[in-house]
């Protein structure tokens, strides 16, 4: 933005200096507008006069005038050119070394592989809670992922180099959202064979295409066309029940939220019945669902059912609700020793 009014101001002073040499040479020097025009141009380019020079000294004044402004104009160029030059110069050198260094830190991280409408979506909505690098090969589009200010990695996403310089190994999970399901189902196998406890989400477009997907070794596989359809159909059919979901979404930002909670060993929940817990009464927020280790998912708990450690609590509630869950799942806070 600052270049931007370097730039504005240059063009604006040489606009200053060219009414300037025409008004002069007009008026001191009785030309007419084309030919004082053209006296000021070469005033200005400093290639010499030739067939029409300034004679009367208030027109010579003029002639010094532009000559200064239009050097002093050439320097102050020079300088911007410079800058701009220099500074993309010691970002791709220290911007990106100091990225790479951040990026070398991360751990438990998911690489977001593609930068288009659904991968751009993803990264927007995840960035305040979980930690990810973009992996994008255009220029054009990595522009605009730094002007986000997300940490990235020019390159390939299906090339395995790529996947480790991006922190595969130290990863928790992985997004592929390319627009090709060829693409997509390359480096759902590469990212598996590099990571075998890796997380792994992949898009398809073609519906033959999920289940080689997960063949490949992809944990979800979700189809933008397919859930779109449902959505709308659920609005059609359902609703009411479309704009519950629609108040839980994260986009939505009120206080109403999904959430998941992991039980802890250390937490005073464990081996508690859903009643004798008093989640409810303490921190307010309703348990619509647990999944147990094993995968099983039971809806609408009974009042009876144990909790074990281990077990996700799918909750419903407020912000700072889900809070106060998350703090009795985690179990009490140990102090290190002196």
């Amino acid at each position: 933005m600052l270049t931007l009014r370097r730039i504005g101001l240059g063009f604006a002073l040489l606009c200053g200096i060219i009414v300037l040499g025409v008004a002069g040479f007009s008026f001191f020097e009785h030309q007419s507008p084309f030919e004082a025009f053209y006296l000021t141009l070469i005033t200005l380019t400093t290639v010499g006069y030739g067939d029409v020079v300034p004679h009367t000294i208030p027109g010579r004044i003029v002639a010094i005038l532009v000559a200064f402004g239009g050097a002093g104009l050439f320097f102050y160029a020079i300088g911007v050119v410079s800058e701009i030059v220099l500074a993309q110069v010691f970002y791709n050198f220290f911007g990106r070394r100091r990225m790479e260094k951040k990026i070398a830190q991360l751990k438990d991280h998911y690489l977001i592989c593609g930068y288009g409408r659904i991968g751009k979506h993803i990264c927007h909505l995840i960035a305040r809670e979980i930690p990810f690098v973009v992996i994008e090969r255009d220029p054009e589009v990595i522009r605009e992922i730094e002007a986000d200010g997300f940490l990235f990695v020019e390159g390939d996403a299906t090339h395995e180099e790529v996947l480790l310089k991006a922190g595969i190994e130290r990863a928790r999970g992985l997004v592929s959202v390319l627009r090709a399901d060829a693409d997509n189902v390359y480096i759902v196998l590469t990212a598996r064979s590099l990571n075998p406890r890796l997380f792994i989400m992949a898009r398809a477009d073609e519906e033959n295409v999920v289940k080689r997907l997960k063949q490949a070794g992809a944990n979800r596989v979700f189809s933008p066309y397919l859930i779109g359809a449902r959505r709308m159909a659920l609005a059609i059919l359902r609703p009411a029940v479309t704009d519950f979901l629609e108040l839980t979404a994260p986009e939505m930002n009120l206080e109403l939220q999904l959430q998941e909670v992991r039980l802890s060993r250390d937490s005073s929940l464990v081996g508690k019945d859903l009643v004798s817990s008093r989640i409810r009464e303490i921190s307010g927020a309703i348990i619509l669902a647990v999944k147990k280790m094993t995968g099983e998912m039971i809806f609408n708990p009974s009042p009876n059912y144990v909790l074990e450690a281990g077990d996700i609590l799918i909750a419903l509630g407020e912000r700072e609700k889900l809070s106060r869950l998350e703090e009795l799942a985690a179990g009490p806070r140990t102090t290190p020793s002196r």
